[in-house]
């Protein structure tokens, strides 16, 4: 059987990893897919003589367009990440009948539902494992592995960088700039790490998850998101000493009102296996109603693990190029026609318990004031932490756990608490969830 000829988008560190894993291991791909899958064509910008010599006969373009029309190829597996020109670029391929490949968890959620339809019209297939966790196989998972469970909720740590920089603040007590500006130099963080610290990544990843394991559309403008730049390291040592850890997590729930996606900054008890996942690291959590709770760890960035991904989905593209349309697995796991119009619950409807840090003047009758407004919202404390005051200081912290609450009723109690005039600056608000 003739090999399937891959036209490549992109040489970088993901791109460069495909070319790589696809070489040194052809014979058990070949074995496991069934037939050769060859990188017949590449299509990139500035690439250096060290890999013009390792191309060899590899057809090599600066024209990514010239590539998607090239009738010679039957996949195309873009790599330049972004909106544009990946977007063009993609339904170019769809376009003339080329299954796709990506890794572009951006292009992914903000384009995927104009993507798919497009593909599914067209007769062929967009595989994006790659775009979440990197090498962690979770799309395969949840839209297969757990095809026979109802999904119950999602949480995971999918940003490497935002965990860098939390399991160094916490294992080495720095503050959040010290080790930004490491990560950076570390080449974890991009020069604008923006996308990484605000959440935005994670933001795009979750998207992803959050239609797969509930069969909704994608809708990365419905995500909550908040970054991690707020958070000291005092925050993390006081939740150490109730016995959380401070994640950055995405989170998508199934409710009776609706389905909650969020990206923020999360207390989780420490003894949970995934608040004991550090440095850059990824981990997904699902919980699921046959199999219960299941976890998946490994590296969510890198040249290889990264390409691994990209890899098994060229394998799956390759076992089913002669398989009828119908019988493939959906690209977000339910039939197009039987996506749910199941609404995106806003942040405020959404019930979660909350850590609270706040600077109180040192004086009698303050924690009553506080715990009066709490206690008239309806908010109960599970616990107080009340820190003496530094020398010639006069106002104390105060950190309290609270049980589970909708978040408007926390929005109204902060917005009170800190219009006492024994309330200085802004209240810390830190979300957490058991997870259990």
């Amino acid at each position: 059987m003739n090999p399937v000829r891959v036209g490549l988008l992109g040489l970088g560190t993901v791109g460069g990893g495909t070319f790589r894993v696809l070489k040194r291991n052809a014979a058990e791909i070949t074995r496991r897919a069934g037939r050769g899958i060859e990188i017949t064509h590449v299509a990139a910008r500035d690439v250096s003589p060290q890999w013009m010599a390792e191309l060899g006969n590899t057809r090599f373009t600066e024209n990514a367009f010239e590539l998607v029309d090239n009738p010679d190829i039957d996949v195309v597996v873009e790599l330049i990440g972004g909106y544009d020109p990946a977007r063009e670029l993609v339904l170019q391929a769809i376009h003339n009948g080329k299954h796709v490949v990506t890794a572009n968890k951006a292009l992914i959620a903000k384009y995927g539902n104009e993507i798919f339809a497009a593909a599914h019209e067209s007769g062929v297939m967009v595989a994006f494992e790659a775009a979440v966790a990197g090498g962690i196989p979770i799309i395969k998972a949840i839209r297969e592995g757990l095809a026979g469970n109802r999904i119950q909720w999602v949480a995971g740590i999918i940003n490497g960088t935002g965990n860098f920089i939390l399991t160094e603040m916490r294992e080495k007590d720095r503050d959040f700039a010290d080790v930004l500006a490491e990560a950076q130099r570390l080449g974890y963080a991009e020069a604008d790490p923006t996308f990484d610290i605000e959440g935005i990544d994670a933001a795009h990843k979750l998207t992803i998850l959050g239609s797969i394991a509930f069969g909704v559309p994608l809708q990365f403008d419905k995500v909550y998101t908040e970054g991690i730049g707020h958070i000291t390291r005092e925050d993390v040592d006081y939740a150490e000493q109730f016995g959380y850890r401070i994640k950055h997590l995405g989170i998508a729930r199934r409710t009776p009102d609706g389905i909650e996606m969020r990206v923020h900054p999360t207390l989780i008890p420490h003894r949970r296996l995934i608040a004991n996942v550090n440095g850059v690291m990824n981990a997904v959590l699902v919980s699921a109603d046959a199999v219960g709770p299941t976890l998946y760890y490994g590296a969510g960035a890198g040249s290889e693990p990264t390409a691994s991904a990209v890899v098994a989905d060229l394998v799956d593209v390759a076992r089913v190029l002669t398989a009828d349309p119908g019988n493939r697995v959906p690209h977000l796991a339910f039939q197009p026609d039987a996506l749910a119009d199941v609404a995106i619950l806003p942040m405020a409807e959404v019930e979660t318990a909350y850590y609270l840090r706040m600077q109180a003047l040192d004086r009698p009758g303050v924690l009553a004031d506080v715990t009066h407004i709490l206690g008239n919202l309806g908010i109960s404390i599970e616990a107080i932490l009340q820190k003496e005051p530094l020398p010639e200081a006069d106002t104390v912290p105060v950190i309290m756990l609270t049980h589970r609450i909708r978040e408007k009723q926390m929005d109204e109690a902060l917005r009170q608490i800190e219009a006492l005039d024994s309330i200085t600056g802004t209240v810390m608000r830190i979300r957490l969830e058991d997870l259990s």
